[in-house]
């Protein structure tokens, strides 16, 4: 052994004696962090769903509804033509059904932990709802009633540093 590295004898131990790095050691990271940690310019930022998703899961939902239709009447022996013009007519009803609600949007108490798209979605209607109840602008910024009020806090400061002005008599 050289350096005092390792066992000065193996004997007792369950080892060889032989030492080697530890690969699994995870070396910490630079100090840079991928985000900005600056609490006010961070704000609200909701996630936005992405829309491609969402149209994926909406079709796969009717699809899965024309499927279990299509195998219903392949059971009852129906024509292979009646069966192909029956779930056309079911695919087409329920796209329509689904364009006149606009997608229904989703219930939020019926989604998954899986469903992060939908979730973000259900968010946003339901800020969005709450925001029109309480007759808040869209372009309200949080915090601006405290700028107002910081900024009138100055113009009073100027105004009285001036002093009386010769125009008020």
């Amino acid at each position: 052994m050289s350096s005092n590295v390792g066992l000065t004898t193996p004997r007792g131990s369950g080892t060889s004696g032989y030492v080697q790095r530890n690969l699994s050691h995870l070396r910490p990271r630079d100090a840079v962090k991928p985000y900005s940690t600056d609490v006010d310019s961070i704000g609200l930022r909701q996630r936005q769903p992405d829309q491609g998703i969402l149209e994926h899961d909406r079709k796969r939902e009717i699809e899965l509804k024309v499927f279990e239709l299509r195998d219903r009447l392949e059971d009852e022996g129906v024509g292979e033509d009646d069966v192909d013009d029956q779930c056309d007519a079911l695919r087409k009803k329920l796209e329509i059904e689904q364009a006149r609600t606009n997608g229904g949007g989703p219930n939020s108490r019926k989604l998954k932990s899986h469903q992060v798209h939908e979730m973000a979605r259900a968010k946003i209607e339901e800020s969005e709802k709450l925001r029109r109840a309480l007759g808040i602008s869209k372009d309200y910024e949080e915090g601006s009633h405290w700028k107002k009020q910081e900024e009138r806090k100055v113009e009073r400061e100027k105004e009285y540093a001036q002093g009386p002005s010769r125009d008020r008599d």
